[in-house]
């Protein structure tokens, strides 16, 4: 069902300058770690291979040779590696935090099982999709409301963890324009598995004009339709638990839908954001991600297309 952009996310494949350096840590483990294969197998052979005789039972040499060779593959070569791979990571250690006392371009809270996104600078509040411009490092706060969520996106960085009552700092860059899929690393619930994001990397003009636009309010219902859903949106309880700003919703305990129709998926990445898939969630969220806070909403056949057309011009 995860109809995500960006593809699967490969930490091998890294468009960033902290996700390269990562990855190149993990081809030298790989590198090594096939090394190490070889000598263990190596040292498992060299006694199968090893024509014994009568002449040669007793014979303490070999033994003392044969004590020496297992003492340097199991334990001197294993020490040095570790060493070496501690003291070559050591250097990478600094690209993971922006500083403590920095301001965030964006902050990140994990809720169960969505992401809020926040531009303080900006003034821009949505969910689930981060803009960038690309080419620059982003500095990013990260918080959570409930339990313990993971922050990654493989091919831009690795992970740092959201803590209730912490603040931890991180930063992404990406090297060119694109859409990286970001995923909770650390299990949270029941729909752990459906709390996906999108970092969205554009054009520094194109980043301009898309928080231009996220900036203004909700257009106005353009038509009867639009206007009669969002009345039901008001009526139904919606406006409880979302904001859109300009109609007076003002929610706080789902995501902000003020530019909902321009979201790329609904349900933190579970769905392609297009009209079937938004009925379906809107009327049975609890059957399509169950234990999400979001209840099941009735509504008659009008009601719900009335709904649809609403959301679908919040752009």
């Amino acid at each position: 069902m995860n109809q995500l952009p960006g593809g699967v996310p490969n930490m091998l494949a890294p468009r960033g300058i902290a996700a390269q350096h990562i990855a190149m840590i993990g081809w030298v483990l790989i590198v090594i770690s096939l090394i190490v294969l070889v000598l263990v197998l190596i040292a498992l052979l060299m006694p199968l291979g090893r024509r014994r005789n009568e002449s040669e039972q007793g014979d303490t040499t070999h033994n003392r040779h044969e004590h020496n060779f297992v003492l340097l593959i199991g334990a001197i070569i294993p020490a040095v590696i570790l060493l070496g791979v501690y003291l070559f990571s050591m250097k990478d250690i600094g690209l993971w935090e922006f500083g403590a006392h920095s301001t965030a371009d964006i902050e990140v809270v994990g809720h169960q099982w969505w992401w809020e996104v926040r531009y303080p600078k900006l003034g821009i509040h949505t969910a689930n999709e981060i803009y960038i411009p690309s080419g620059t490092r982003v500095r990013i706060a990260l918080m959570s409301s409930d339990v313990i969520h993971s922050f990654w996106v493989p091919q831009l960085h690795g992970k740092l963890d959201l803590i209730p009552g912490r603040v931890n700092r991180f930063w992404i860059e990406a090297d060119s324009a694109g859409k990286y899929r970001g995923e909770c690393a650390e299990y949270c619930g029941t729909q752990h598995a459906h709390m996906d994001f999108t970092v969205v990397a554009v054009p520094r003009a194109e980043f301009a004009e898309w928080a231009m636009k996220q900036q203004q309010p909700a257009k106005p219902p353009a038509d009867t339709a639009a206007q009669s859903g969002e009345r039901a949106f008001k009526f139904n309880g919606c406006a409880y638990c979302h904001t859109v700003n300009g109609n007076g919703a003002g929610g706080r305990v789902g995501p902000d839908l003020t530019h909902f129709a321009t979201r790329l998926t609904i349900g933190a990445g579970m769905m392609p954001n297009s009209p079937g898939y938004l009925a379906g969630w809107v009327v049975g969220a609890q059957h399509l991600k169950p234990g999400v806070r979001m209840p099941d909403v009735t509504l008659s056949g009008g009601e719900l297309q009335a709904v649809l057309a609403y959301l679908e011009g919040l752009k």
